[in-house]
């Protein structure tokens, strides 16, 4: 089975981001980018799927030329090849969606596995565009992934706001998937080494036939209201004083 796992590099969660001073961006001086921790599941998932049904793990991402970092990472991991469609960072969801559908197209992908968000700008986009745009089933949210004896059709199973569904979707599928259906694996020291040789074609984003004007733009980036500390109250009877006459919430 030939598995497309879509990535992308993100900020690192535990460093501290500032917001440039005119409201026009995200500082990224100094700052240490790497794979969005969705992706790196995607990944560890598609390994995993490989080592039980044999067949190839590419993976992809559209971004810079400064994202080969992340890219081998992933190899690292032990993804067999990569594909880099370098494109600048203005891409919006619709756009970045169509790209991975030319992507997949070419590699004739039997599953794609995408994070199903970035934890920097949170729009969980991208997976289900990707689905419209080829046409094909869709599984979001997966916490499990189970393929049927013929390996034709996936049993996914998703996290809902009443707790969990099973659905069943024919392949070739489009599968986002969730915090909880693994744990990535560390890259060995070995794998770091093979990820240096391994093929990583990079693939101009205008070479493509892709129309990538963005639809949507990002108009400033503000901090959210620092929020007063909290206080203690004596008893009930002054914690209802204070909703009624301070927070004016009851």
């Amino acid at each position: 089975m030939k598995i497309l796992v879509a990535i992308k590099p993100v900020p690192n969660p535990d460093e501290k981001v500032k917001i440039k001073g005119d409201g026009s961006g995200i500082v990224l001086d100094n700052i240490k980018m790497v794979v969005n921790p969705f992706c790196e599941i995607a990944v560890e998932e598609a390994l995993r799927i490989r080592e039980k049904l044999t067949g190839e793990v590419v993976v992809v991402t559209v971004g810079p030329k400064e994202t080969e970092q992340q890219v081998r990472s992933a190899l690292a991991m032990g993804a067999d090849r990569a594909v880099l469609v370098e494109a600048g960072t203005d891409l919006d969801s619709l756009a970045v969606a169509k790209v991975l559908a030319k992507v997949v197209a070419d590699e004739k992908a039997e599953l794609v596995l995408l994070g199903k968000q970035s934890v920097d700008d949170d729009n969980n986009q991208v997976g289900q565009i990707l689905a419209a745009v080829l046409g094909w089933p869709q599984a979001a949210f997966a916490s499990k992934i189970e393929f049927t004896a013929d390996n034709k059709k996936a049993n996914v199973t998703r996290e809902v706001d009443g707790g969990l569904e099973t659905i069943e979707v024919t392949l070739p599928a489009v599968v986002t998937v969730d915090l909880r259906l693994n744990e990535p694996r560390y890259a060995s020291l070995p794998g770091i080494m093979k990820a240096k040789k391994k093929e990583m074609k990079v693939v101009p984003v205008a070479s493509l036939g892709v129309v990538t004007t963005p639809r949507v733009k990002v108009l400033s980036y503000a901090a959210p209201k620092l929020r007063a500390g909290g206080g203690r109250v004596a008893d009930v009877a002054e914690l209802m004083s204070k909703l009624k006459s301070e927070a004016k919430v009851l």
